[in-house]
């Protein structure tokens, strides 16, 4: 068995779904069901006996002993987090406490069980931690892309507490000896993604006739991975990654947001017209720039290719028809997901 903490948000819902469609293994999943963890990600899982669902924080000490203890897993992925940079910056508090505080109390249980094993199980436990590219800051229009050695930059509450998070893994590692792994993967997009982010917010907002706001001049530049892509670099680095390593995992996909924005209209263009016949273009606003907005972010995901030999399935345009094509096909998990206190979030947020 494995356990999956966050296992029912964006990334860690499509990786249980993934990881049971492929495998045989249980997995037994933690999650604290905040706004953006959705059960309804695993509704296709309902009654599955290789599903364990637990509620519950990564930082409730107790609880993590007693589920580790009681089912013995080979393995912890930790997907676990606060993840919404507009969010951090309004209330950076929530990220403090799950990311940096959550991520301590996680790995101080995990050392505790892995301690405790026999030399054959001790042996082939791993402890995976699912980090983000923005903890490496900001990047000039020239500038390479982030490798694993890059400095860590952190521009805002949520990639600084994503950081610390990445430091104190590294840490257990080297002080320890805990049996760790690292990815920092580039922007995600896919099914289940909680419409507060880019993609899934330009679809529910162009559908709905609503404005579609993009921030500043629409020029910051980000690399896209589909996340199934994302899943299976994840479930290779598990399998093959040797110990305490990094490894970023991109798509290859550096595109300004202004460019994602006008995609999505077209091929709604072409999927769901407009009753009035005219573009979803005509709905882009642009708004004031949020602070501290980091101009590009840019993966080079070489060093997975060249030691685990894993690349993106997807192209940005197979992946991206893919999601609008999801979005369109699921309009009832958009409108259970679309709670009043997304639309006074989503309010305060593009005012």
């Amino acid at each position: 068995m494995i356990l999956v903490t966050g296992g029912a948000g964006f990334i860690g819902a499509n990786f249980v779904l993934d990881w049971l469609a492929q495998s045989d293994e249980p997995v037994l999943n933690l999650d604290k069901l905040t706004y953006a963890g959705n059960l309804e990600n695993l509704a296709s899982l309902q009654g599955n006996p290789r599903h364990v669902f637990v509620q519950g924080d990564i930082a409730d000490s107790a609880l993590v002993a007693r589920l580790l203890a009681e089912h013995r897993p080979r393995a912890v992925l930790n997907f676990a987090a606060e993840s919404h940079v507009d969010r951090s910056i309004h209330g950076p508090e929530d990220f403090i406490q799950t990311n940096i505080v959550g991520s301590f109390r996680l790995l101080e249980a995990v050392r505790a069980y892995w301690g405790g094993l026999g030399e054959t199980e001790k042996a082939g436990f791993r402890f995976l931690h699912v980090s983000t590219d923005e903890v490496y800051g900001s990047l000039a229009p020239s500038d390479p892309a982030f490798t694993e050695t890059h400095r860590y930059e952190p521009n805002s509450p949520y990639s600084a507490s994503k950081a610390a998070s990445d430091h104190l893994v590294r840490a257990y590692h080297h002080t320890y000896g805990l049996p760790v792994l690292t990815t920092n993967c580039s922007n995600n997009y896919g099914p289940f993604h909680f419409p507060e982010k880019l993609i899934p917010l330009m679809i529910v907002n162009a559908l709905a006739g609503k404005p579609l706001p993009v921030y500043g001049d629409g020029m910051q530049i980000r690399d896209w991975l589909y996340v199934r892509d994302h899943c299976s670099a994840i479930r290779r680095v598990l399998q093959a990654g040797k110990l305490g390593e990094v490894y970023n995992v991109g798509g290859w996909n550096e595109k300004p947001n202004i460019e994602i924005v006008n995609t999505l209209c077209a091929l709604l263009d072409e999927l769901r017209p407009r009753a009035d016949g005219k573009s979803y273009r005509e709905q882009i606003t642009y708004v004031k720039d949020r602070p501290g907005h980091d101009r590009r972010y840019a993966i080079d995901a070489r060093k997975l290719e060249k030691e685990l030999g894993w690349k993106p399935a997807e192209t940005f345009e197979t992946g991206i028809r893919k999601t609008v094509q999801w979005y369109l096909d699921h309009g009832d998990w958009v409108a259970h997901v679309q709670s009043g206190a997304y639309r006074d979030w989503v309010q305060k947020q593009y005012a």
